[in-house]
This record gives structure tokens, sequence and C-alpha cells, in this order.
């Protein structure tokens, strides 16, 4: 390779450097949404007109009674319900024992401070 290969691959690098520069500027890009839709904001507020209101996303039109409202969600706890994976006899038994011990180191411990603490103070403040 040439000096002057190397000086042209510099300089298309360069080029391309520029390129990207003057893109980033956003000179051409319309400055709001209703410009890039072909709307011109100021003429909307012109004609007074605004945006159509959002459309339902469920599809459903008809508000549904309270009945069957309460039908609905019923069915629905139903079908939850089928879902749940529900534990065996010997996992329940587990649960409960690791809830029984754990419960009753809790009780001792807070038995024990506060048997500690009790005669701590009447240790300071002694037996009034």
């Amino acid at each position: 390779m040439g000096v002057e290969q190397k000086a042209g691959k510099l300089s298309g690098a360069a080029d391309v450097t520029e390129e990207r520069d003057s893109e980033r500027t956003g000179g051409d890009r319309p400055a709001t949404a209703a410009d890039r839709r072909g709307q011109s904001s100021a003429s909307a507020e012109l004609d007074g007109r605004k945006g159509r209101a959002t459309p339902s996303r469920d599809g459903r039109g008809v508000k549904l009674s309270p009945p069957a409202r309460l039908i609905r969600f019923l069915r629905e706890v139903v079908a939850e319900l089928r879902k749940v994976i529900w534990p065996t006899r010997n996992d329940l038994v587990t649960y409960t024992i690791v809830v029984l011990v754990f419960v009753s180191f809790m009780v001792a411990l807070v038995a024990l401070l506060d048997y500690v603490f009790a005669k701590g103070v009447f240790a300071v403040f002694g037996n009034a």
C-alpha cells in the first residue's frame, strides 16, 4: 500500500464521520408526532379539533350486570384453583411440623428475653 492509498482510506473515514454528524443534527426531522403523521400541530389548534378517543381495548362495549360479574369472577376463581399444585399429605405434615417448631422456638426466645430484661430492671430499680 502506498502513502496515497492510506491517505485515501483516512479521508474516506472522515467523510463517513461527517455524514454521521450531519445525520445527528436532526434538522430535517419533524418536531412533533403530529408533524411525522403529516398533520401540523398548529393547524389542529386552529381548527379546534382534537384527536379521537382511544378505543376500548378489550372489545366489550356493554358493561355486565353485577350478578353476571360475580358469576364470571367465581368461574375465574375456580379456573385458577384448578391450576394450583396442591401439596401432598406428606408435604402438609412436614410444613406443619416446621411451623410448630419455629413458633415454639420463638415463644421460648421471647420468654427468655422477657425474663432477662425483668431481672435487669429489678436489679437496677429494685422491687417496688
